[in-house]
């Protein structure tokens, strides 16, 4: 299966499904963390008018949709628009199968509710981080491994610098090993 992780510089989800068999490759403005050749830098709309995918799971950039950002980017109309405008065209892209995954934000009366809520607690982290999937032609996740609380929330608490935003963002791999396992 060719599978495409949208909006991914760490990697994770891309190597859960070459693990797994699948030629997966990731594609982001930035380089790849791991520093892989199964990498695209590029924007993710040029990728899409090269080749076919047979699944795509993007991870669009939440800051100005999540509601850890709502005190900073509240005023921000015309860069909520575009952000949300970005989400749709990447669930509309012509790919059959295709999950956007973002935390709990604007997405959910902006655009719509998502199909089904995540926490990395139920797939073996003893964290909370409340992810949101807006699912197309894929069915919901299942849980793999629950995890007991009490639960940290290390992404919540993480503290200032220059890297937050990326470290944040990063797909916990208990999650990424349950999608390349549960979306073949």
């Amino acid at each position: 299966m060719r599978v495409l992780v949208a909006c991914e510089f760490s990697g994770v989800v891309r190597e859960a499904f070459r693990e797994r068999g699948h030629e997966a490759w990731s594609c982001d403005l930035l380089p790849a963390l791991d520093k892989s050749p199964y990498h695209f830098k590029c924007d993710i709309f040029e990728l899409l008018s090269m080749t076919e995918w047979d699944l795509m799971i993007a991870h669009p950039p939440c800051t100005k949709l999540a509601v850890c950002g709502n005190r900073w980017h509240h005023t921000d109309t015309e860069g909520i628009a575009e952000a949300v405008s970005f989400v749709k065209a990447l669930y509309d892209a012509p790919i059959k199968r295709i999950a956007v995954e973002n935390p709990v934000g604007r997405l959910s009366t902006l655009w719509r509710k998502p199909d089904q809520y995540v926490q990395p607690w139920m797939f073996g982290h003893k964290e909370t981080k409340k992810t949101g999937l807006w699912l197309k032609n894929l069915p919901k996740l299942q849980p793999t491994n629950i995890v007991e609380g009490p639960y940290e929330q290390r992404i919540w608490k993480m503290g200032p610098s220059k890297d937050r935003g990326l470290l944040r963002s990063i797909t916990y791999q208990g999650i990424a090993d349950a999608m390349a396992e549960q979306w073949n």
